[in-house]
């Protein structure tokens, strides 16, 4: 939804001759994401937990990005000569396993780490959480002003009336660095989106509510992180057109404890599962890849309906916020497959309703 600031069509004029008068223009860009145009813009916060009820308020003029300074971004890209040299340019490449995808890269993870990081800031982003320790960095919400229309105002009065246009869409990404070995490392990108509604008849305030994952964002910021490693724009865009089997993930129930079995090896279903935690607003509060555990929180609203889908039992603040109860989701290799299990806080296989829908909202994102 694109909306624009309510102002009188007699300010407007004399910004639109003020801005020609004085030549006043910005170049945008005509590319899939735009995210650098708001890095100047203040930050709002418009992350809720996901364990937490979304708050209802009037944001509908604050835009969230991040900043990337002028010496940051020479910095960051002397630091990228360093290391890539065209003896590792053959090192990175794309791996998928059904809908997903991620690069892998012919390099420790201590190498690849600081790239990945500065590779966001210069796109535009700060950051509200950075964990080497467990290869996680999450990116603050900001705008994608590619969004917007560049019609021939927009051109001539660039920052004059820039403020005043508003995409109504924000988007965060969570990155992890996963080290396969020593010299493998692998790396994933899952989007997060919000968009701006009315809360009131009167469409007087607005609040921002959850809107669904957009793999396209995710494979555009995944052909990009590929040259940024060193690939070549022709390989980067090859890679994300080519198509992929699917391998399938079927939920059974035994004894009242589902299980979910998927048809790939426990290092690709150990990525899927803390990708498809990521995207679908899990808190992942640790994990354990010898043990094959993840520990998460999640907060259940069984009175809801189904079809509000699990952001809306998130975010929704018809109810208030519940309390989020601790869970596990264990991974076991069973060879060319892994079994998915879902246990309780104290590690023992869960026969609840609860259980059930969480294992269903995790089969529903690695089909």
């Amino acid at each position: 939804m694109i909306r624009q600031r309510e102002t009188s069509l007699r300010v407007a004029s004399l910004c639109a001759v003020l801005g020609l008068l004085s030549a006043c223009s910005t170049t945008f860009d005509s590319e899939k994401v735009n995210y650098k145009s708001t890095a100047s813009a203040k930050p709002v916060a418009l992350e809720v937990p996901p364990d937490l009820s979304q708050l209802a308020r009037d944001t509908r003029y604050a835009v969230p990005a991040g900043a990337v300074s002028a010496t940051s971004l020479e910095a960051s890209k002397k630091t990228l000569g360093s290391m890539v040299s065209p003896n590792v340019l053959g090192d990175v490449k794309m791996e998928r396993a059904g809908a997903q995808r991620w690069i892998s890269v012919q390099r420790p993870a201590d190498k690849v780490w600081p790239v990945v990081k500065d590779f966001w800031q210069e796109n535009g982003f700060t950051y509200v959480q950075e964990q080497q320790n467990l290869g996680l960095l999450e990116t603050e919400w900001a705008e994608n002003r590619a969004k917007l229309p560049q019609d021939f105002i927009r051109r001539a009065l660039g920052k004059v009336l820039d403020s005043l246009y508003s995409t109504g869409e924000r988007d965060k990404f969570k990155t992890r660095i996963d080290s396969a070995n020593d010299n493998l490392t692998e790396i994933f990108i899952s989007h997060r989106g919000m968009v701006e509604v009315y809360s009131n008849a009167d469409k007087t305030s607005t609040m921002w509510q959850p809107r669904p994952s957009d793999s396209a964002l995710e494979n555009e910021f995944l052909r990009r992180l590929m040259i940024r490693l060193g690939s070549s724009v022709e390989q980067a865009n090859q890679a994300v057109a080519n198509e992929a089997m699917q391998p399938l993930a079927v939920l059974s129930t035994t004894a009242g404890k589902p299980q979910i079995d998927f048809s790939a090896s426990f290092d690709i279903a150990w990525r899927r599962v803390g990708v498809a935690l990521d995207r679908t607003g899990f808190t992942v509060e640790d994990r354990d890849r010898k043990q094959g555990l993840y520990f998460v929180r999640y907060v259940d609203k069984p009175d809801e309906k189904k079809e509000t889908g699990f952001f809306g039992r998130l975010f929704s603040s018809s109810a208030g916020p519940a309390t989020p109860v601790r869970y596990r989701v264990r991974l076991t290799d069973a060879g060319n497959s892994t079994r998915i299990s879902v246990l309780n806080a104290a590690g023992e296989e869960d026969t609840s309703p609860v259980a059930q829908r969480i294992a269903q909202l995790l089969v529903d994102d690695l089909k």
